[in-house]
């Protein structure tokens, strides 16, 4: 018999496997047809110029393709067809405990990352077809907006009404009751996380960052006996370390919007199935802080007469702007992505008690 334990580590196992055979494939075509940025941006969302953007980003020049996320969720989408199919063909008391898609559990996540892993490729297509200058090339932020709403709309309807939870728990304060406002408050963490998807600006970051997010809930999931969705969690880890694999500098490819926007929502999705959504700004501080950055700039700029908080948007361009080597950048913020999800997984597991 497979323990619960094993049942989580094999499939991920199976997923890093997966992604490091798929990942010279996937490069190839990405580089065969020039799948990558061909203008840097040379707007502002408020129409100013980007003079210290455009210093730090010369993905046109590098050529570094984007849709590296199809890696990620398909390489996790391969690992759970494996699994499934193993399952069902060749039943055993080891290979059905394998199966961790369950209704309750991975039915919700799954739909997430399927449906955005697909808005954002298109996005990504479009950005590598478009030769305008402009931030808003692509599909516009209002369509992916819209895309992550209807997205958030659905998985919390399918909370509210299938699985009928309506609550979330706060650490030290026990459950606190929505009701029917449970829905709204999903909608609004959904798209504030989205909105930290723009983390992926540096080779190696935003793999390392989702991985250790997605690792913390893995744990939060164990820690409730939720062993389907822990696995679910680590297939995403395993295909994340593969990414991350050819990810460092020099970057082979990109996240992206179709991995970026995949790995928010579904990272939302989690922290509301394991119930610890409440410690999902402590653990997803690396995307808070990023999104914070931006949306700080926007505000001081419009309010300030053009004064800026940072020296550049998000804020880990900031820290590049002002000398930090690349992977100066990437590596500190591993640190603080770790050290922010161990205070999340303590705050959750203690406030439990």
């Amino acid at each position: 018999m497979i323990s619960s334990t094993a049942k989580i580590f094999i499939p991920a196992l199976i997923s890093f496997v997966t992604g490091m055979l798929l990942a010279p494939v996937l490069s190839h075509y990405l580089y065969k047809y020039k799948l990558w940025k061909k203008f840097s941006v040379k707007r502002a969302f408020d129409g100013g110029e980007t003079t210290i953007t455009q210093a730090i980003h010369s993905d046109e020049v590098r050529k570094t393709p984007r849709m590296g996320g199809i890696l990620v969720w398909g390489s996790a989408l391969i690992t759970i067809l494996i699994v499934y199919l193993v399952s069902k063909l060749f039943p055993s008391d080891a290979t059905i405990k394998l199966d961790f898609l369950s209704r309750n559990q991975t039915w919700v996540p799954l739909f997430a990352l399927v449906i955005t892993a697909g808005v954002g490729l298109i996005d990504d297509y479009l950005v590598t077809r478009d030769s305008g200058t402009y931030i808003g090339s692509g599909l516009s932020l209002t369509k992916r907006l819209c895309a992550v709403f209807l997205v958030a709309l659905a998985c919390s309807w399918w909370f509210y009404a299938k699985l009928d939870l309506s609550a979330i728990s706060i650490p030290f304060l026990g459950q606190s009751e929505l009701g029917i406002w449970f829905i709204p408050f999903f909608i609004i963490f959904m798209i504030g996380i989205y909105a930290g998807g723009i983390i992926d600006g540096v080779d190696g970051l935003s793999g390392g960052v989702f991985s250790v997010m997605f690792s913390s809930y893995a744990v939060l999931a164990y820690s409730n006996n939720q062993i389907d969705l822990a696995a679910f969690c680590m297939v995403l880890v395993g295909a994340l370390v593969a990414f991350l694999w050819f990810n460092i500098p020099p970057a082979r490819f990109f996240l992206s919007e179709t991995g970026s926007m995949a790995l928010t929502t579904t990272l939302v999705v989690v922290a509301f199935l394991s119930d610890s959504v409440a410690v999902l700004p402590i653990i997803a501080f690396p995307l808070i802080a990023t999104a914070g950055s931006s949306l700080i700039q926007v505000l001081s700029k419009k309010f300030r007469n053009g004064k800026k908080v940072f020296l550049v948007a998000p804020l880990h361009n900031h820290f590049q702007a002002k000398g930090w080597p690349p992977y100066k950048v990437t590596m500190r913020y591993w640190i603080i992505s770790t050290m922010f999800a161990v205070a999340g997984i303590i705050i959750a597991l203690i406030g439990q008690l």
